[in-house]
């Protein structure tokens, strides 16, 4: 008989992110284990694509912050209110599996205690530690910590995107969360080499993902002013939304247009403009308890040739100066000015951003991350 999965996650398909991305290839990789799979989400955006899978897909309305986002406790509660009846009361599964932030993860846990059914926490990141490098209030950061600390050491496993998450998780958990590291990626195929670009008239920049204080995005915005009249042919385009957005508008303000912010868009879309881009921009702000993080951002630029300028701490930082995938440097606007400037002046030829691709398809394509986690979480279901 069939596993039944059950995947509850505030943002699925098809909605535009890494969370999306990641639940999605997770969920592929579990329909292609041969498990039944029902997904427990929130209603996309309005202006979503139509997403028809042949799994079932229990979506439900959600309450969103003015940039769309459902982030911030209110908006996060929104969704675990009306989620708990709705799994309590559902279908019996096999296995939960949830994805931050942990107030999902604390519901789901009770859920899975009364029900009597394993559950595997999904853990792109540590709550507790990005609360605490942002500045929120200690009392509030410690009741978080407690929680997230609860979850993760009571789930039957614990799936990490990256090292740095795992020693993360094993610290706050003093080792007794069973973590299973199944890496990171994205989508190659959406991120592709091979297609269209966009027919945009001169050079340009491409930062595609959240602008919030955990990225530090400004960083570009007050490079590019930097550069900006050195290459009057230069534009600067910023697909996204996040809490610092309407910041960065006015930051850009006196450009006169040439730095255009865009809504998110489908992976396919954005990959048209990486084609061209003279780099894919991506950034983790150091000392906002993201050092560890894994910016995903920069991996889907390099799968549809563009190098990288990379701004600031995290362990691709290193990987691309290992592998020379661009330009990797601090998380200030002096450098990542010469990164830009670098990069219009000694642009990748079409052999370099091919090879760029070929490199992410080898050793970060999401199918290998949908088909390691599908396995821990097919073992948890198995082991009750």
């Amino acid at each position: 008989m069939a596993t039944k999965v059950t995947v509850v996650s505030r943002l699925y398909a098809p909605e535009v992110g890494a969370a999306s991305f990641r639940l999605k290839a997770l969920v592929d990789g579990l329909g292609a284990a041969g498990a039944r799979v029902n997904v427990v989400t929130t209603k996309a955006p309005a202006g979503s694509k139509p997403f028809k899978p042949s799994y079932k897909i229990s979506r439900w309305p959600v309450l969103r912050d003015a940039g769309g986002n459902v982030r911030g406790y209110v908006q996060y509660l929104s969704f675990d209110i009306p989620m708990f009846f709705r799994i309590l009361l559902g279908p019996r599964p096999d296995v939960f599996v949830v994805e931050p932030p942990p107030t999902s993860g604390f519901v789901v846990k009770t859920v899975a205690w009364l029900r009597r059914v394993p559950y595997v926490y999904f853990s792109a990141d540590v709550s507790s530690s990005a609360a605490r490098g942002i500045g929120v209030n200690p009392a509030v950061v410690k009741v978080l910590t407690a929680v997230e600390r609860s979850i993760l050491s009571s789930a039957s496993a614990v799936l990490a995107v990256s090292d740095g998450v795992e020693r993360e998780i094993g610290q706050l958990t003093g080792n007794t969360a069973r973590v299973v590291n199944v890496g990171t990626g994205v989508d190659t195929a959406a991120f592709s080499y091979e297609g269209p670009k966009e027919p945009a008239e001169g050079r340009y920049f491409v930062y595609a993902g959240t602008m919030s204080e955990i990225q530090g995005a400004g960083v570009f915005v007050d490079a590019f002013k930097e550069i900006a009249a050195e290459y009057p042919d230069v534009q600067l385009m910023m697909f996204g939304q996040g809490v610092e957005l309407q910041e960065l508008k006015a930051s850009a303000a006196p450009l006169s247009g040439r730095v255009r912010f865009l809504p998110p868009a489908q992976g396919t879309e954005i990959a048209r403009w990486h084609r061209g881009a003279a780099a894919n921009l991506a950034s983790v702000r150091p000392g906002r308890g993201y050092d560890f993080a894994f910016a995903t951002k920069a991996l889907a630029g390099l799968s549809a040739g563009a190098p990288a300028v990379y701004a600031g701490v995290g362990p691709l930082a290193e990987i691309i100066r290992e592998h020379r995938l661009g330009i990797a440097c601090e998380w200030d606007a002096v450098s990542v000015a010469d990164a830009m400037r670098t990069m219009l002046e000694r642009p990748f030829d079409g052999d370099r951003r091919k090879q760029l691709s070929e490199w992410v398809e080898e050793n970060y394509s999401l199918n290998a991350v949908g088909a390691a986690g599908a396995e821990a979480v097919l073992l948890a279901a198995a082991q009750g």
